[in-house]
């Protein structure tokens, strides 16, 4: 039986709503496949995403950026944890390598932990990046000056990534000069049919009134401004995570009986931080986007490119999306005409197959 290693972030969800469709499109390229998820993303989140066999490995792979809520990332206390996470970094590669070697994967995908990558190489496993983003272009704006732990810790995750044989690096994506070799694939996307009718009636929305869903990725959401949002005639919103009882408008999207691509699909609007699933869902499907910009991210601005050019995108600013001022740029997100320019098919996920299927 053909046997994957696939490393993934547990930065948020992103990492893994980005591996699964390539999984499952190998799963058809290469009978009898079975993966191996090495992550600390929980199980539910595959659990209706997955078509292949698998099985679930939890391990820390990686630190990406600690956030205080998706955001503001908290750079202090991320330096911190990548000191941390960095210590004795040899025995924490060897033994790493030890685990890889146990279970004799065929390969060695990783999205896109530099530990899983370097373990690979030790381990004597063929070894593939795949992302759009990796955590040296991340990290490298918050570098401080004169702090030599910093720069030692960048150096370390870049030549860790220099010993992958191979980065995919899907549609949009940013420049990434650690790897020997980058083959650029279109966006991947896991496209839902959507289900308008389920939806509308499971949150009680009239036939003139907008549905919006709330979506900002696996690091939760703290606080929305409920009681402006109950008062915003003319909308009714599905949010990640638990809302106040007795509200009109507002649902929670668990109460909701589809999943969450599903609904995604289903939803008239979606606000959002410019992050790269729910970016690249939402030009697949036309959906218009009202978004909140962190201005530090890596592939933030790149994404903001892609969503303006392809499909209709409104800013509001984290003050007022805080203090519940959205009503003006929803409408004129809805009122906005769709671009001219035709996104690019979305074949990332069979593409990355096609590479993969090489490999094993």
């Amino acid at each position: 039986m053909p046997l994957i290693w696939c490393s993934i972030s547990s930065h948020g969800f992103g990492h893994a709503a980005q591996v699964a469709p390539v999984l499952n499109e190998l799963g058809r390229l290469v009978p009898g496949l079975k993966a191996i998820l090495r992550t600390n993303v929980p199980q539910w989140f595959f659990e209706n995403r997955l078509t292949i066999p698998w099985e679930l490995s939890p391990a820390e792979q990686d630190i990406g950026c600690v956030q205080r809520g998706p955001l503001e990332i908290d750079v202090s206390a991320t330096w911190t944890e990548h000191l941390r996470f960095h210590m004795d970094w040899q025995t924490k590669v060897r033994d790493e390598a030890r685990a890889i070697q146990s279970s004799a994967p065929d390969l060695v995908l990783s999205d896109i932990s530099h530990l899983a990558i370097e373990a690979g190489a030790t381990a004597k496993r063929r070894t593939v990046g795949l992302c759009n983003l990796s955590w040296d272009r991340v990290l490298e704006p918050f570098l401080e000056s004169g702090i030599f732990e910093q720069v030692k810790t960048l150096q370390l995750i870049e030549q860790a990534y220099g010993l992958a044989e191979l980065l995919t690096r899907p549609a949009p994506g940013i420049p990434m000069k650690a790897f020997p070799k980058t083959v650029d694939i279109g966006p991947i996307s896991q496209p839902a049919t959507p289900d308008r009718q389920t939806l509308r009636q499971a949150i009680r929305a009239a036939p003139e009134e907008r549905v919006v869903l709330v979506a900002f990725g696996g690091v939760p959401l703290d606080s929305l401004p409920f009681e402006k949002l109950e008062r915003l005639a003319g909308y009714r919103f599905v949010v990640s995570g638990p809302v106040p009882q007795g509200g009109r408008r507002i649902r929670s999207h668990s109460s909701v009986p589809l999943p969450f691509n599903v609904i995604l699909a289903s939803t008239d609007l979606i606000v959002t931080k410019p992050g790269y699933s729910t970016i690249v869902e939402a030009v697949v499907h036309r959906k218009p986007v009202m978004y909140v910009r962190r201005y530090n991210f890596a592939d933030e601005a790149y994404l903001v490119e892609y969503l303006h050019r392809y499909s209709r995108g409104g800013e509001l600013s984290a003050g007022d999306f805080t203090a519940g001022r959205w009503e003006q740029t929803l409408n004129a997100v809805w009122a906005a005409p769709q671009p001219k320019d035709e996104a690019p098919p979305a074949t990332g996920a069979a593409e990355a197959a096609e590479i993969l299927a090489g490999y094993l």
